[in-house]
């Protein structure tokens, strides 16, 4: 990833969230370790040219488009919490029960 690109991911998602990225380095900032000064939520951008969640999304992404369907990967620990994995564009489409 080029220099400063991560900067401008952790921009783009801060403003998708209203809000805007955080100067310097997280903590080093000192209002917050967050990526973002939204006051409500904690957002942490990670930027990696892969992931193995990458290879196990590709694979769930090719099922449901076979079938029509839009992906949702949740990933579960034992003992813990669900997490769930689903596309921005996908987001606006969906309606989830809560």
């Amino acid at each position: 990833m080029k220099r400063g690109s991560w900067k401008r991911v952790e921009s783009k998602v801060a403003a998708k969230f209203g809000s805007v990225r955080t100067p310097l380095s997280g903590s080093n900032s000192r209002h917050t370790s967050s990526d973002s000064l939204r006051k409500d939520l904690y957002i942490e951008v990670k930027c990696r040219k892969a992931w193995a969640i990458f290879t196990l999304w590709k694979d769930v992404k090719a099922k449901a488009k076979k079938e029509g369907k839009h992906p949702i990967l949740i990933l579960h620990e034992v003992g813990k919490h669900s997490y769930l994995r689903v596309e921005e564009t996908d987001l606006k489409e969906l309606e989830l029960e809560k």
